[in-house]
């Protein structure tokens, strides 16, 4: 199966096999099946293996793009994943969820030149998913046991990613989650047709047969504060992420069947899963035979589209407004969803949600907008059109309006804890260290809502920090005696 780089001039850019519309609507299954050997080894084959590899230089963790490319592509399968996780905890899952068309894929100087990117995300996958059948994959295991002890508060990709870090170096780590599953987002934001739970829940259970201790349903505030915990471990890790949700701000906003995101994908997900969830039972929090508006226009919005499409709505609209280019959802996701049959309303905003306080909402009243002048981020601010009114029916509006940090000071009985104006975690990025001496933070209580992979990468980088703190205190008090 060995073969030659640079096949991009003659072999055309490929991805596996994806299902139909049609038949995808009707489950929540992965969407795409798996490259076979010799496919995955063609499309690895397409690397140009530049100079200057700009794939790894737009992946947040860096990863050694064009060197497992090759790898795969000469059949060195088991190199090609010990070069992959080398940089990355979750290859597997980054090669799933991560929009490649806006990092890696969209950096690729192939896809440049116009021959189409290398598929990275879909070989990763297919690298991965190789190990794991062969029983390449392993929990980390640290030469030396140490005495010191890390608690790691949230058990989603940052955590995750902090715990088997700190872990391969020895260092008794124990997790609190208040979930009763590990995986945090991974397991109840994201849908299964992106990332199946089984793919999270193996890579939970390597950490714990490494010895990685977890804490399930576990609330800091509630439990134990944030100083009581201090005072179990030598270090602690903020990697609680961001949950708290952005409503509309328009009359109509507190009428039933309203929602936001995350308790709408939730819902679905435990059900998903086999847990009882009451209100997705009675139909609050289920899109069937209902007339469905999602508003916003990132990747958790695509996701309550393409969730409602799979729950049988009998229409799917997604409210944006900004236009198409301008959406900071993937561009595939985008594309996924208009063949599930999702309405994408461009340029337009809600002005008011109609209905009464006995029924619930019954429609959207909404305004065109227009793209104007550049708002402090450097984007066009929207702006309404005079006249340009509109209506749309909706017997359940998902806002997917992104998420803002939860009172972590007052909830986790720690105010002397500094945050940002934006309420997230103020930090020393050198070492990814909070104002409180051992006490670190990463992931989206550091960043606001981002990337899973910017989590791993922050959750990398603070174990790190982690490291070089304990040990330092270690040499002071060994040098004091």
């Amino acid at each position: 199966m060995t073969a030659r780089m640079l096949k991009f001039v003659g072999l055309d850019k490929a991805m596996p096999d994806k299902r139909p519309a049609a038949e995808r609507r009707g489950d929540f299954d992965e969407i795409y099946a798996e490259f076979t050997p010799e496919s995955g080894a063609a499309q690895a084959a397409r690397c140009s293996q530049c100079g200057v590899p700009f794939c790894q230089v737009h992946c947040p963790l860096q990863n050694n793009i064009p060197d497992w490319l090759m790898l795969a592509a000469e059949g060195r399968m088991e190199e090609a994943y010990e070069v992959a996780s080398a940089t990355n905890n979750m290859p597997e899952i980054c090669g799933r969820i991560c929009p490649q068309d806006r990092l890696c894929e969209g950096n690729c100087v192939i896809e440049q030149s116009g021959h189409g990117t290398v598929t990275i995300g879909a070989v990763e996958k297919f690298i991965t998913e190789t190990a794991w059948d062969a029983g390449w994959v392993r929990g980390p295991r640290p030469r030396l046991e140490r005495s010191e002890s890390v608690g790691i508060v949230g058990a989603g990709p940052a955590g995750l990613a902090a715990a088997e870090e700190l872990r391969r170096e020895g260092y008794r780590i124990t997790v609190y989650d208040r979930y009763d599953r590990m995986g945090g987002l991974l397991v109840y934001g994201i849908p299964n047709f992106k990332l199946e739970k089984e793919v999270v829940a193996r890579r939970v259970r390597l950490l714990e047969e490494a010895g990685v201790e977890f804490v399930r349903e576990f609330e800091v505030g509630r439990d134990a504060t944030l100083p009581e915990l201090r005072a179990r471990h030598d270090a602690i890790l903020l990697a609680t992420g961001v949950y708290k949700p952005r409503g509309l701000a328009c009359p109509g906003a507190g009428l039933g069947h309203v929602v936001p995101a995350m308790t709408y994908l939730t819902a679905s997900n435990r059900k998903g899963l086999g847990d009882s969830v009451p209100d997705y039972d009675t139909g609050g929090l289920n899109a069937e035979g209902k007339n469905v508006v999602v508003v916003g226009g990132g990747d958790t919005a695509m996701d309550c589209v393409r969730t409602a499409v799979r729950q049988g709505a009998l229409s799917v609209r997604c409210l944006y407004r900004r236009d198409r280019p301008n959406m900071p959802g993937s561009e595939r996701e985008v594309r996924h969803a208009e063949e599930e049959g999702v309405e994408f309303v461009w340029l337009s905003a809600p002005e008011a949600l109609i209905g009464s306080t006995k029924t619930g909402v019954s429609g959207v009243r909404a305004l065109r907008t227009r793209l104007g002048l550049p708002d402090a981020t450097g984007r066009q601010s929207p702006e309404p059109v005079e006249g340009s009114g509109f209506a749309l029916d909706a017997d359940l509006v998902i806002e997917a309006l992104g998420f803002d940090p939860e009172p972590i000071p007052a909830l986790f009985g720690a105010p002397e804890l500094e945050v940002t104006r934006w309420g997230t975690a103020r930090i020393d990025w050198k070492t990814m260290m909070t104002n409180l001496d051992g006490v670190f933070a990463a992931g989206d209580i550091v960043r606001g809502a981002s990337l899973v992979v910017w989590a791993i990468r922050d959750g990398r980088d603070a174990a790190q920090g982690i490291h070089k703190h304990i040990q330092a205190r270690a040499e002071a008090r060994a040098a004091a005696e």
